[in-house]
């Protein structure tokens, strides 16, 4: 009998930085040093301590704030930082240190710097269809011979966005036709649509109480592979709303009119629907017409 060749398992985790709260972290003081230097502090350990576990695991960070999203490592532009490392640690450590730092720095800052007083929506949706097409990518380019595991981790901190709703829906559903889990840490306020990402795919969805345990929390609910979660004890799950967002003034409705055609979801009634502008016919009662009285004819 021949001796079937196993498969090596890489784990990919593509962590997701919503920076657009950044201005209200930087101001904030915590222990002598500003939340963002240790939210920065948190998130790099967490990315090294994931590629510390096997030498085969992939990592992938990505940024993004209401103007752009933007790789932080693996660098795209194809440009090699240099970086210097510490005594006696490891260059791929260093080079993530180097790279986050420097790009979430210049993100930050242009966001900080901007006079454009418009306040737009965070692009997390895009940031995460990002992560989906460099798995996507990473899984075309692995040998056989590699079993690909990737999960999505999300980092923010920015409120719901019902105008992205369909965006994060679609991101939702590949994910879970390409077996990709979805995993959430949300500071300062809660997300009802990542909640449901997170229960559409299969992965943990969490809301710190605190910034100061933050890589605590990272190590302990995140840091696991999907299949070693439950033999673990992690958090009670919560309970997921599943409200849609209507397409007309983008607030959560409990029932809506939905389109035949297109599936879009409107909380008043309209004779047409403006996604696809299809006109729907109404099922109302035929109207009989009286019968005219004939005349007697007079003979």
């Amino acid at each position: 009998m021949e001796d079937k060749e196993e498969r090596i398992e890489t784990s990919l985790v593509a962590i997701v930085i919503d920076a657009t709260p950044a201005k209200k972290f930087a101001s904030q003081p915590l222990d002598g040093s500003s939340m963002m230097n240790r939210i920065f502090d948190s998130l790099i350990a967490f990315g090294n301590a994931h590629l510390m576990q096997a030498s085969h695991n992939k990592l992938a960070i990505i940024a993004c704030n209401s103007k752009s999203t933007k790789f932080l490592y693996p660098s795209m532009d194809g440009n090699s930082r240099s970086y210097q490392n510490r005594p006696g640690q490891y260059d791929m450590f260093a080079k993530v240190d180097s790279d986050v730092r420097h790009g979430l720095g210049e993100l930050i800052l242009n966001d900080l710097t901007d006079n454009d007083s418009t306040k737009s929506d965070s692009l997390l949706g895009g940031a995460m269809a990002r992560a989906l097409c460099y798995i996507h990518r990473v899984q075309r380019e692995l040998s056989l011979s590699h079993q690909l595991k990737p999960r999505v981790l999300v980092v923010s901190g920015s409120c719901d966005s019902a105008l992205q709703y369909m965006t994060f829906m679609n991101v939702f559903f590949t994910a879970q036709k390409e077996n990709v889990v979805i995993d959430c840490c949300m500071m300062d306020t809660d997300s009802g649509l990542l909640q449901q990402g997170c229960d559409i795919t299969g992965g943990q969805y969490l809301h710190i109480p605190s910034v100061a345990g933050l890589l605590e929390y990272l190590l302990w609910v995140f840091l696991p592979s999907p299949s070693c979660r439950s033999k673990i004890v992690l958090p009670p799950p919560t309970k997921v709303d599943y409200r849609a967002a209507c397409f007309c003034h983008h607030k959560l409705v409990d029932i809506g009119w939905v389109c035949s055609v297109c599936l879009s979801i409107f909380c008043k009634f309209s004779i047409m629907c403006t996604t696809c502008n299809t006109e729907f016919k109404l099922n109302r009662p035929a109207i009989v017409p009286a019968k005219s009285k004939k005349r007697a004819r007079i003979e």
